[in-house]
């Protein structure tokens, strides 16, 4: 069972989010935000306005540091962008392991920059193509609006071997829209799509997962799953999946 039902499409209600759940507050959005600035004077900063927009209204890296807390063992952030998630563990006090890894070399750079900015300890990042090799790894991993954006015979694979990276104890956290109806799940893969039209993202959406087979998936492996939903105040169709292999 899920932990909360959404309302049917069209719905006033949605289901309420836990308080750690919630977007970071203006001033830490902030305050991580400022390591993305560019050093040039004169140099872009959209890094730093998507940064701060990002971590003061969505409560994506909330929620996956609340699934994450208590763990020590190493995480791969597979699709890691910029690496916020990074910058979000530390701020929450989290001295985990961290590895990002993303198609996007031009992220990597950047993301890079900005944690070495910040000193943030424990912390690298590599460029790999997710579509076509995955790096070796032990441990917990995180997929965060990464599946999407893969083909389905790439999101088989990417999840079968972010399966057999768990090690006991270790977690698999994701966030992602899901194959359902209504009006969210219309908004999600227009406002995915868009990404891909301004740039931001390298690939549109190609296939949403399902519910009722990711289960199925991880059920079969020995592995405990818990959805949640993870939309806060925004208008989309997220949810987060906290997939833990037994001690």
């Amino acid at each position: 069972m899920k932990a909360t039902t959404p309302p049917a499409p069209g719905s006033a209600e949605r289901p309420s989010i836990d308080s750690a759940t919630r977007p970071l507050s203006g001033e830490r959005a902030r305050a991580i935000a400022r390591a993305f600035l560019s050093p040039r004077r004169f140099g872009s900063r959209w890094d730093y306005h998507y940064a701060r927009t990002k971590l003061g209204s969505d409560p994506l890296y909330p929620g996956i540091c609340d699934a994450l807390r208590g763990s020590s063992e190493p995480l791969l952030d597979l699709g890691c962008g910029l690496g916020l998630l990074a910058h979000a563990l530390r701020d929450d006090g989290i001295a985990l392991a961290y590895r990002g890894v993303d198609n996007d070399a031009g992220k990597i750079v950047r993301g890079r920059a900005a944690a070495a900015r910040r000193q943030l300890p424990d912390v690298t990042f590599e460029t790999v193509d997710l579509a076509r090799e995955l790096p070796a790894h032990r441990g917990s991993v995180a997929l965060l609006d990464v599946l999407q954006f893969l083909a389905p015979d790439a999101q088989d694979r990417t999840l079968d071997a972010a399966i057999a990276m768990l090690t006991p104890g270790a977690r698999l956290v994701m966030r992602t829209g899901l194959d359902e109806r209504g009006s969210r799940a219309r908004l999600t893969r227009a406002v995915d799509v868009f990404s891909r039209v301004l740039g931001w993202m390298n690939a549109g959406p190609t296939r949403y997962p399902n519910e009722a087979a990711l289960r199925a998936k991880f059920a079969a492996a020995g592995l405990q799953a818990q959805f949640t939903p993870l939309s806060g105040n925004t208008p989309f169709n997220n949810w987060r999946v906290v997939v833990t292999k037994p001690a």
